[in-house]
C-alpha cells in the first residue's frame, strides 16, 4: 500500500530541498530548460510543473511547453523567436538612441516630429526613445 502525504508535508519537504524561485527570467531561458529536460525524456506536464515552481507566474503555459518540447524533439535547436513576415525591424537601436541624445543635447527645444524626420523614423519610435526612462535622454539636463 502506497503512503500518501498531505499537501502541507509535501510543501515543507519541497521548500527545504528546492532552491529559491527565480526572480527574473526570459522566454529563451525557459525554452532552454524545456529543451534540456525533454532531451532527458521528461514529459511536458512534468516539465511545466517543475518550471512553475521556479518561475511562478512568469512560467510559460502548458501549451507552450508542449509546443517547444515538440520542436526540440523535431531537431529545432534555436530557442529564439524566428522573424515573421511583415514584422517591423527594430528602430530603437543603440545608434538611434545616441543620435537622439545628441540632437536633444544640441537643441533642447527640438520637437519629436523634427527628431523623427531627421532620423527617418516614425514619431512613435522617436517619442519612445525620448520618454523611456531606461534611455535616460531627458535626465541629461538635470
Amino acid at each position: 500500500m502506497a503512503v500518501r502525504c498531505s499537501n502541507a508535508t509535501r510543501r515543507r519537504s519541497s521548500s527545504v530541498n528546492m532552491a529559491a524561485a527565480l526572480a527574473k527570467c526570459t522566454k529563451e531561458e525557459q525554452r532552454s530548460v524545456i529543451r534540456f529536460l525533454s532531451s532527458e525524456g521528461v514529459k511536458p506536464i512534468e516539465i511545466r510543473r517543475r518550471m512553475k515552481v521556479q518561475y511562478g507566474d512568469a512560467c510559460l503555459s502548458l501549451q507552450q511547453v508542449y509546443e517547444w518540447t515538440r520542436k526540440s524533439m523535431n531537431g529545432i535547436s534555436s530557442v529564439t523567436d524566428s522573424p515573421r513576415p511583415g514584422q517591423a525591424h527594430p528602430v530603437v537601436t543603440p545608434e538611434a538612441i545616441a543620435a537622439v541624445e545628441a540632437i536633444v543635447k544640441e537643441n533642447r527645444r527640438v520637437t519629436v516630429n523634427e527628431i523623427a524626420a531627421y532620423l527617418d523614423m516614425r514619431h512613435g519610435s522617436a517619442h519612445h526613445i525620448i520618454r523611456d526612462k531606461k534611455y535616460n535622454i531627458l535626465n541629461v539636463f538635470n
